[in-house]
Formats: structure tokens, C-alpha cells, sequence
């Protein structure tokens, strides 16, 4: 798909060809998401990476919808992945799926089982979507994640860390050896 193409169904453009700039908000919530998904990187807790993971994944949704939404007066609060859709609607599945993942996160919190498999599928997907998010706002994107992450502990984790089955399809995910790993060994 062409960027031309892409840019103008996405992006309202400025008479001169260019996009207004984004608000600071935007850009403090996409540099706040990579920080969280840099954390779990290093987090040695599959439970803790999880959690960092969604973080990271929610606040690039809330950066897309600070940039993209108006405030239309008083409405009930909404989730942000029941937000999503409506705002980007090229990304539901992103939000389906992210909004399955907040329930895991939810029951990782209260202490639920979590494979280490599952954390590191979350802190991959999570940054796909934060890429996806920063094409879709047109920001330059930031250096990947690190090559390795952070094993996770058989004994520092209450979450254990045998691999296990994934949670479900998730979008953008391809098989073959995962990115997050030691690249080139």
C-alpha cells in the first residue's frame, strides 16, 4: 500500500500536504507506552511483563485517541479498546484483542496463573500495535526493543514460567522465531 494512500485515508492534511502536529499528550502517551514496553523487557516476573506490556499497549491506543477524538461533552466512561474501534476502525481487531488481554491482566493482577509464553507474546504483540500506532499518527519510529529480554525467574515468578498455549489469535502475529530474542544466535 502506497504512504500516499495510506496518509490520506488516515490523516486529515493540512492545505500544504503536511499533518498538523500532534499535541504534546499524544506524544508524551507514545513515549510513555515504549517505556513501559522497555520495562518488560526487563522484567524477570512473567506476571509483572504482562501487566508493563498491556500498559505500554494501552497508553499507544490513548495516544491514537487523544490525537484522532474530540471531546463531545459528558458521556460514561468507555474502555479504551470499546473506544478504539469507533475512533480507528482499522484497528478493531487490535482492540479485540487487547480487550481480551486486559481480563488475562486483571486475573495476572489478582495473582491468576501466566505462562512465561504468554507474557512474551503480550510484550511482542504490544509492540507491533505501538509501530502500527506511531505509522497511523505519522511519528518517526523509535529504535525496536532490545535484541534479548530479561529470562523470566522459575523462582522469582508467582506466575511460573513454563511456556504454555497463547491466549487466543493475536493479530499481526507470525510464526517463526520471536524478534524479542537474541537476534542471530
Amino acid at each position: 500500500m502506497s504512504t500516499q494512500s495510506t496518509t490520506q485515508s488516515v490523516h486529515v492534511l493540512a492545505r500544504d500536504g503536511h499533518r498538523p502536529p500532534l499535541a504534546a499528550t499524544s506524544l508524551d502517551l507514545l513515549d510513555r507506552s515504549r517505556g513501559s514496553l522497555l520495562t518488560a523487557c526487563r522484567a524477570g516476573d512473567a506476571g509483572e511483563r504482562y501487566v508493563e506490556a498491556h500498559l505500554g499497549a494501552l497508553r499507544a491506543a490513548a495516544a491514537l485517541l487523544a490525537a484522532r477524538s474530540s471531546s463531545s461533552g459528558r458521556s460514561r466512561p468507555r474502555s479504551v479498546w470499546e473506544v478504539l474501534p469507533t475512533i480507528a476502525p482499522e484497528l478493531s481487531e487490535w482492540a479485540t484483542f487487547f480487550a481480551g488481554t486486559a481480563r488475562q491482566r486483571a486475573a495476572v493482577e489478582r495473582g491468576g496463573p501466566l505462562s512465561a509464553r504468554e507474557s512474551d507474546d503480550l510484550l511482542r504483540q504490544s509492540e507491533i500495535f505501538l509501530e502500527i500506532v506511531q505509522d497511523l499518527l505519522g511519528v518517526p519510529r523509535a529504535e525496536p526493543l532490545p535484541d534479548y529480554i530479561a529470562p523470566i525467574s522459575v523462582h522469582g515468578s508467582r506466575h511460573g514460567s513454563m511456556p504454555g498455549p497463547g491466549s487466543g489469535a493475536m493479530p499481526g502475529l507470525s510464526s517463526g522465531p520471536s524478534p524479542l530474542r537474541a537476534r542471530g544466535a
